[in-house]
């Protein structure tokens, strides 16, 4: 929720230099950046603005090691399999997930088994739950075309040197309606859907950075407690996110009065994961400078040409998209009681305390 109601940004254009990403290969990039600590920022080819980078050589054995990830990928095969067993014994779950988002549920749970099935049960159940996150992902209805065109959000191409994807979240124009909160919810979770296939070989954690500069109290209010609630909790407890660390940027008063109104919600250690910085200049400190969108003096390109080419990626994603409306848990076949919205949400418009690894 602090993502998207910060998201409403205007970024100022900045100049600044390099800083140092390691552990990727010179042959994936057309572009390497000079680093201030000695070192070179990968950066992705011109021709192919939206591409995830990967890890590779020491940075993957990293994030392998962070995740727990088995060495012989054999073990891999093993547990995919036994997650699918467990599946094929659910009679309310569908059995349609594929291998590479198998793996992404697998990294994200650190290759705990048990946690991989709760979260599967859970990003089946909310599919039936929300279905107004789930429904319509259609990137060419004039709602959704709307919020593309209103709010950036790309997962930027490089990973910082500690392995975790960065996202930008900024809007366009302080003056403009607050768009629709649900298109934009779903809009974060097609993303989200499409990382799941996509992060093939695995990343440390996500980092967000939120440009509040046109951030309005207006904005705020459109975001109701019992929604921002079914998107917290979905997104938290049905898929592998590890958030590390969320950097606001461009502040205003308005930005205290939000995050104090998350706050209470989050646990303490993701408390100390928020950052209010007061200058560009004290982001670089945690993501490097170079692989950031060009309004913030980095090489990525602009966050419109970014945004604009995750809006065709999730184009191509249509057709996939629409047969997933009918991919979810089916409440009449779950054994025992069925999962209902008072178990899941409560009922008296209150938060739950979220964790997030």
């Amino acid at each position: 929720m602090l993502a998207l109601v910060l998201c409403m940004a205007r970024p100022q254009p900045q100049t600044h230099d390099g800083t140092l990403l390691p552990g990727q290969d010179e042959d994936e990039f057309s572009l390497f950046a000079e680093g201030t600590n000695g070192g070179r920022v990968a950066l992705p080819k011109a021709s192919q603005p939206m591409s995830l980078i990967q890890p590779s050589g020491e940075l993957s054995a990293k994030i392998k090691e962070e995740l727990r990830e088995p060495a012989n990928p054999a073990d891999i095969e093993r547990d995919i399999g036994i997650i699918r067993e467990w599946l094929s014994k659910q009679p309310h779950l569908p059995k349609d997930m594929d291998d590479a988002r198998l793996r992404t549920f697998l990294r994200g749970c650190k290759f705990s088994l048990e946690r991989v099935k709760q979260k599967l049960d859970m990003y089946y159940t909310m599919r039936n739950a929300v279905p107004e996150f789930f429904t319509d992902r259609d990137v060419s209805r004039p709602e959704m075309a709307e919020v593309l065109n209103v709010i950036h959000m790309p997962p930027l191409p490089g990973l910082t040197p500690n392995g975790c994807r960065v996202v930008m979240l900024r809007g366009t124009d302080k003056d403009i309606a607050t768009p629709n909160v649900v298109e934009s919810m779903k809009a974060t979770l097609m993303i989200g859907d499409i990382r799941l296939a996509e992060e093939s070989v695995g990343v440390a954690g996500d980092v967000y950075v939120l440009d509040a500069s046109v951030a309005t109290p207006t904005h705020f209010a459109k975001f109701t407690p019992a929604l921002v609630k079914k998107f917290l909790i979905c997104v938290q407890e049905a898929y592998p996110v590890k958030l590390k660390e969320v950097h606001v940027i461009n502040v205003s008063p308005i930005v205290d009065t939000i995050v104090n109104f998350v706050k209470p919600f989050l646990k303490e250690k993701i408390r100390e994961r928020i950052h209010i910085h007061s200058n560009i200049e004290d982001l670089y400190k945690y993501v490097p400078k170079a692989m950031l969108p060009s309004e913030y003096g980095g090489d990525a390109g602009s966050c419109k040409e970014l945004n604009d080419a995750w809006r065709a990626k999730m184009g191509e994603y249509t057709a996939w998209f629409k047969e997933q409306e009918a991919s979810k848990a089916n409440e009449s076949l779950r054994p025992g009681a069925p999962k209902t919205a008072d178990e899941l949400f409560g009922m008296d418009g209150t938060f739950r305390q979220l964790t997030i690894d």
